[in-house]
């Protein structure tokens, strides 16, 4: 086990560290095992994700080409709360390839890319109501971006949330003028601590 211990520790990962998987976000790694599959033996990393009740074994040679990451840091969580506050950018083109590239930008476990899906997607309570689709992407963007961002700041998911509805609410379509916007969160406050 400790020559498996060592060369996992080269790739950076550690047993008991949070970890991004792209397509299912953030898990943690529980062990570090070696299997015999068709008589070669794998180093795997055991990856837990406890929202999803889900384990996955990583070869520990494929855990960078197939996307596993370290946890954003502190810089890049601002940058992403950043992106919540601008203005959305949606395509003049069909859902259909609209939804193809939010999904991409989700299953890429860039946390920039999935805020940009956040905000695309998002809708205040005076907007228009959302597709089923739609609301299916933002919700799992949604999920994704609060997973990382409590688990980097090392908050709860429901603190996480309201760190990005905070940032959402700043976004230039809920408040066009600066005095309203000043306005508006003084409202949600007053809401939150009612």
């Amino acid at each position: 086990m400790s020559t498996a211990k060592k060369s996992a520790q080269r790739l950076g990962f550690k047993t008991g560290e949070a970890i991004v998987y792209p397509a299912h976000g953030v898990g943690r790694i529980t062990a570090i095992e070696e299997q015999e599959i068709a008589g070669f033996k794998l180093e795997l990393f055991v990856v837990s994700f406890d929202k999803d009740k889900m384990v996955l074994r990583v070869p520990t040679a494929k855990a960078t080409s197939v996307g596993m990451r370290k946890l954003a840091d502190a810089a890049l969580v601002q940058k992403a709360l950043d992106v919540l506050t601008g203005r959305a950018r949606v395509k003049r083109t069909m859902w259909s390839r609209r939804a193809q590239e939010y999904e991409a930008k989700i299953n890429s476990g860039d946390l920039i890319a999935v805020a940009e899906v956040v905000r695309d997607l998002y809708r205040s309570e005076a907007q228009p109501e959302q597709s089923y689709s739609e609301r299916q992407l933002y919700e799992s963007a949604l999920d994704r971006v609060v997973r990382e961002i409590a688990a980097v700041n090392k908050i709860t998911d429901t603190e996480a949330l309201k760190l990005i509805e905070q940032s959402l609410a700043k976004s230039p379509r809920r408040a066009p003028k600066g005095a309203e916007a000043e306005a508006e969160e003084g409202e949600d406050m007053q809401e939150e601590a009612a």
